[in-house]
Parts: structure tokens; sequence; C-alpha cells
């Protein structure tokens, strides 16, 4: 790993395979480890951040300058920013998950069989993981920290737009480790912004196990459709939150209110509010007065804007749209399965909420809806690795196998079986 923020790297398969071995070599060590030891460097890495806080929010100023000179999006730059509450947020994520249990080595469903043999399930490191990620330079810490937790050595490749950041946080990372006796390849940097690089990445299925895409809908389109390596992924976050007829509106007005405002650009952020036809004309005025007075656009169908006149007519493309932005697709349905059946159609089985006090109905939301956080009475913005008390997330999956919904430390986990036999030998 690098300390300056990128290198010109004229052989992009051989330093790319370099990292991959190192991972793999790192990873056997990562496997005998026990989890003091994995704490003991977790907190080595806590240490060099909070010293290193001024040199990690001037590298960020340096990256915010260079996207601002570039022309990002408000959105681009919020996920960019390390303001000093976020690098406190950082650290305690650290801090979180050294507190918590380690799956690794855990053993699951040990029982006798007739043979008199134990069979059980023993949770084992998946062993190297890609991270492939934008903006967020957070996404250094937090990967390699799960990583680290679980036992996986990996390799990070951040966005160009966040180099300087990475670059800092990456020599904070390496430090701890080498503070901690642990092999500091454990967590690489890609010190390349060449695309090249993430092409070979996806494709060493020989040094990495499995490839985490975190970013926009066509980085994580192109990575799903030419990997060779599992991808756990979420291409976009379409997320609803239904008003039922049987909802309680002030729960209702509040929901909507955080699920869509409380922060645009996070993938789990509110994009289409459903409302029952039967609640609409009370439910629908409320939520738009404050969606007004915090310059929230609206878009709806033909009976929201006959409900909101100054709500834009919405268009086809409006229901499958990720906004990341203060703009929300608002639609009035006629009944509790027209709900379901616009988010199964529309969207992206990443979270859906529904506000209602019918326990019936609430069942069968929770049952029917094909995403990979459901909710009842709650704002969507929920569906964070931190919330679910996973400590930080590698990502949030709408995968269905291996790990789905916000990733944390057992979902970069797999089982093998163990068997304890006392001399046994089959007859």
């Amino acid at each position: 790993m690098q300390d300056k923020a990128t290198e010109k790297v004229d052989d992009i398969p051989g330093y790319m395979q370099r990292l991959g071995e190192q991972a793999r070599q790192a990873s056997a060590t990562l496997r005998g480890i026990d989890s003091g030891r994995k704490n003991a460097a977790l907190a080595a890495i806590v240490a060099r951040l909070d010293a290193a806080r001024e040199s990690l929010e001037s590298a960020n100023q340096q990256d915010l300058a260079r996207g601002r000179d570039a022309g990002l999006s408000d959105a681009l730059l919020d996920r960019l920013a390390l303001t000093p509450a976020r690098i406190e947020a950082m650290i305690a994520g650290v801090r979180q998950v050294a507190a918590l249990a380690d799956p690794v080595g855990q053993i699951d469903g040990l029982s006798y069989r007739p043979s008199g043999i134990q069979v059980g399930q023993m949770r084992v490191p998946l062993g190297v993981v890609g991270i492939i990620y934008e903006s967020r330079p957070n996404v250094t810490v937090e990967a390699a920290t799960l990583c680290l937790k679980s036992g996986n050595a990996c390799i990070l490749r951040g966005g160009s737009e966040a180099s300087s950041s990475n670059a800092a946080i990456a020599a904070c990372i390496r430090a701890g480790l080498e503070d901690a006796g642990l092999p500091p390849t454990a967590v690489q940097v890609v010190a390349t912004t060449d695309r090249a690089a993430v092409g070979e990445l996806i494709t060493m299925p020989t040094f990495v196990d499995v490839i985490v895409p975190r970013g926009g809908k066509s980085l994580i389109a192109r990575i799903a459709k030419e990997a060779t390596v599992p991808v756990i992924k979420h291409l976009d976050g379409v997320c609803h939150v239904y008003i039922d007829a049987h909802a309680d509106l002030d729960k209702a007005v509040a929901i909507a209110d955080n699920a869509k405002t409380q922060r645009y650009s996070p993938c789990n952020t509110m994009e289409t509010l459903l409302v029952h036809g039967a609640v609409a004309g009370e439910a629908l005025p409320r939520i738009a007065a404050i969606y007004r007075d915090k310059g929230v656009e609206m878009r709806g169908c033909p009976q929201t804007c006959a409900l909101l006149p100054d709500a834009l007519a919405a268009q086809a493309s409006d229901w499958d749209e990720e906004y990341l932005a203060p703009i929300v697709a608002i639609r009035v349905v006629d009944d509790f399965d027209q709900a379901v059946a616009h988010i199964n159609r529309h969207g992206s089985q990443h979270t859906d909420a529904i506000v209602t006090e019918n326990f019936t109905l609430a069942r069968r939301f929770l049952a029917e809806v094909d995403s990979s956080s459901v909710m009842v009475n709650a704002s969507t913005r929920f569906a964070d690795g931190f919330e679910y008390g996973l400590g930080a997330e590698i990502g949030i999956s709408t995968n269905k196998l291996h790990a789905r919904g916000p990733v944390g430390l057992e979902g970069l986990t797999t089982r093998k079986y163990v068997v304890f036999g006392d001399g046994h030998v089959r007859q």
C-alpha cells in the first residue's frame, strides 16, 4: 500500500495479482488469530484515526475542492464529505465492531448421528473480500474493520474523487495493523484509479472470494455483468412508504417526513409515497405542507395532483426512479393489494414500510413484499447496519443467496461442516 493518494501503474494485471497474492497470504494469517488479537488491532486503528483527525479533514478538503471543480452534485459531495461529526462516527463505528461478538469459530447445530459421530456447522471467514466503492471515504474504515473482525483480508478500490481521503485513512489502518503485529496487507487499498484495476479485481477468483460493490447503478450493473467472482450487491434504493387506510396519521406524517427528508442521498431514503385513497384527503395535505417547507418537489398521480395543486404530474419513469434528491413520487392507491403490487413491480427489493394499526395487514405486508428489509410503522431510514445492531455495515444486499439486507459480520462469514468422533469408522 502507498501513502500517496494514487500512483502510476504500468502493469495493471501484474499489480493486481500481487495485491491478490498478498491478500490471500494475509487471509491465512487472519484465520488463525483469536478475537483478542483482532480487537487489539481495532483498538490500534482507533488510536491512529483519533490522532489523525486534522490530517483526515485536510485530505478530505482536497477531495471536496476537486469535486466542486469537477461539478459533482450536492448529493455526491455530501457522500464525500468527512465532517468532524462523521470522523467521530467513523471512530465510534470501529469501537462498536470491536465490541460485537466474533462469529468466527461458532459451532451451531451440533448433534449426534446414529453412527455416534457429532455433526455441526462452524462459522468461518469468506477469505478475501474485494470492495469497490464511490465517494464515501468512511467506507474504507467500515470495510476494513468488518473484514478484520470477521477474519477476512480485503482489497479496497475507492473512487478517484475520494483518493486523498482514502489514502489518509489507509495509512492509519496500516499503521494500526502494524502496531498490533498483524500483516498490513490484510487491508490493501488499490493505489491506481485506472478502471482496468476494477476489471482485474472482479475476475480474480484464485485470489478473491467475493466482491462487494458500493456505488452508483452503472458501476454495480457493470460489476454484476462482468465479474467471475461472486457478488454481494444492490442496484437501486427505490424505497416505499405505504400509508394504509388503518394508519395512525400522526405516525404516518412523521414517518413520511423522516423517510424522505432526514437525508436525501442514502439508499434507504424513501423515493415513492403510497397513500390509501380513504385517508389521502387528510394525510397528503399535512405531508405536503412539510415537503413544501423543506423544498421537496412532489410528483404525483392524477389523484395526488387533484389534492395538491402544486404537485407536478408524475411520468411513468418516476415510479422506478431513485432520486437521491429532494424529490418524491406520490401515488394514491385503491387498496392494500394495489400498494403491494406497486412495490413489487417498481421497487428494488431494498426497503419498504407500511404504516397501519391493522395487525393482519401488517403481517401480510411483511410476508408479501419481496424486499430485503420490510418495516411496520417505522422509517425506511432505519435500514442500516448501525441501527440493526450489526455495527458498521459492508453494504446492503438485495441478493437472495448468502446475505440479504445490511451485511455485517455474519454476512462476511460462511459455514463449513465439522465432525467429531472418537475413533469412529464407517461400517
